[in-house]
Parts: structure tokens; sequence; C-alpha cells
């Protein structure tokens, strides 16, 4: 029979290991609304991302990724990564429906949404820090009839 203090102590490694793994692993959340169709739908899907990716500086164009929203910071946005500014970078965006010329510096992202006709990303509120960035989504698991793989696309143009 375990001691009071034997208890204790494995709920407080069973709490730390969870928290380490959540900060440092993996983590679910929901992402809610149309910017990511049809890739997620807009009644909202359940994902699961990972904090390693964006740590390690390993972030590509095509990744879909949660961030703290640059417009908000108490909420989190789910958005495909379009520019990685790991160089200095000049491309065109569209941005309020007319061509203009974007600039994302190091240590900063471009994320749009694959809707874009329904998204407030960057074409809106400019390259985001990749601080802003918690993880990468790599597996939708709710709904039950659509878990399936969140890869890269292969479709990305920067031009």
């Amino acid at each position: 029979m375990k001691s009071a203090s034997q208890s204790l102590l494995f709920l407080v490694k069973f709490g730390c290991s969870f928290y380490v793994l959540q900060k440092y692993g993996v983590e679910a959340s929901v992402c809610v609304g149309p910017s990511m169709e049809p890739t997620l739908n807009a009644q909202g899907d359940i994902v699961i991302f990972e904090h390693i990716s964006p740590r390690w500086g390993t972030l590509q164009p095509g990744d879909v990724v949660v961030a703290k929203s640059p417009s908000n910071p108490h909420s989190y946005i789910c958005k495909r990564v379009k520019v990685v500014g790991d160089k200095p970078f000049s491309s065109r965006f569209w941005k309020y429906r007319q061509r203009t010329p974007q600039y994302v510096p190091r240590g900063y992202i471009w994320l749009q949404g694959d809707n874009a006709d329904n998204s407030t990303d960057s074409r809106e509120y400019g390259p985001v820090p990749e601080a802003l960035i918690v993880g990468r989504v790599f597996l939708r698991i709710w709904p039950m009839s659509q878990i399936e793989w969140i890869g890269r696309s292969p479709k990305i143009s920067t031009n």
C-alpha cells in the first residue's frame, strides 16, 4: 500500500511530465473558421501540433501552423506558411485586392489562409514574428470521419 507521500510524489512527477510534453512536445487545439477551407472545416477541427519545428527553425512554406494572433494576443490563429524570412525576401502578394510589394525580413513569417477570399492574415497585418508561432500542425483528429495527416502543401508559390 502506497503512503501519502509516495502518492503525492507520483502526482507531482505526472504533472511535471504532462506539462513538459504539452509545452515542448505536442498539443491539441481546435481550429475554427473559414480561413483554412478546404484543408480544415469552418465548423471546427481538432488538430495536433508539435512545438519542435518553430524552436529549431525548420518551418517551411506550405506548413500549417498555430500562432498567437498578431492583432489579439489572447487568441490563436491557424494559417499556412507562405514565406519564411530566413533571409531577406521580397515578393508580391495580394493586399487589399491590389498587387503590392511586401518584404518578409529575417525572423518573420508570412501567413495566409487557404481560403484567400475569407481570411484575415499577413495580407492585413503583415509579416508575423517567428516568436508568435506556437507549433506546426501535423494531424487532424476530429471529426473522426476526416482523421488525416496534415502535410506541407506542394501548391505554395511566392510570386
